[in-house]
């Protein structure tokens, strides 16, 4: 489990394939606690295993259905990329549960100074917007962010100062890609209301099983 809450900003050193099997290593330094291996580590909001890593950085496999799940194959020697460890039991929640298992992929078509922020505008699916509400919470390439506007095809958030500064979406530009995961309450809401309303069709005698009459 993570907060959404970047700890370092590292960068990719290579992503190199070997038919379906894929592997990853990223540059970083200076953390308090030497990573160790088998732990858990997010990388643009994807849960990775640290496989080996030393004083410059660490490697971790990966698989082939996060390739074509997440932005990561776009990636070249040198983008940054954020990285948060997983969180302790005894840790403070920062930001909000972000469980590293990315739901999709959205493009970033509109960036919009307002005084020393930003706003972003996302893309994505609609099946993904719909685990969205306004005010809610998103992980866009890990980053724990507040929906701002949700919208039938995008949605926005702002970024502070300090967000830019200290995480690697003070980089992006619009036409790139991010990694979303919408908040896991969201989902779990979201199925149990659809199995329990029959994909969502609400009919009248569907309101009088449930009780509800004139």
């Amino acid at each position: 489990m993570f907060t959404g809450m970047i700890e370092r900003v590292g960068e990719v050193v290579t992503l190199s394939s070997r038919g379906t099997a894929w592997h990853l290593r990223i540059g970083c330094t200076g953390w308090n606690e030497p990573l160790t291996l088998g732990e858990s580590l997010a990388v643009n909001g994807v849960c990775l295993t640290v496989t080996s890593s030393d004083e410059r950085g660490f490697e971790a496999d990966v698989l082939e259905e996060t390739i074509r799940r997440t932005a990561l194959a776009k990636k070249r020697t040198g983008s940054p990329v954020n990285l948060e460890r997983a969180m302790r039991c005894d840790g403070r929640f920062g930001g909000h549960m972000v469980t590293g298992h990315v739901d999709g992929v959205g493009v970033l078509t509109h960036i919009k100074s307002i005084g020393p922020d930003w706003a972003l505008t996302v893309e994505c699916e609609p099946a993904l917007l719909r685990q969205m509400v306004e005010k809610g919470s998103v992980a866009c390439d890990g980053v724990s962010l507040t929906l701002t506007a949700v919208r039938d095809d995008s949605f926005d958030v702002h970024l502070v100062p300090f967000t830019r500064a200290h995480t690697s979406l003070d980089s992006m530009r619009e036409g790139d890609r991010l990694n979303i995961e919408t908040d896991p309450l969201a989902k779990h809401v979201q199925r149990q209301i659809e199995a329990y309303l029959g994909r969502g069709t609400v009919t009248e005698a569907l309101l009088r099983r449930s009780g509800f009459a004139d």
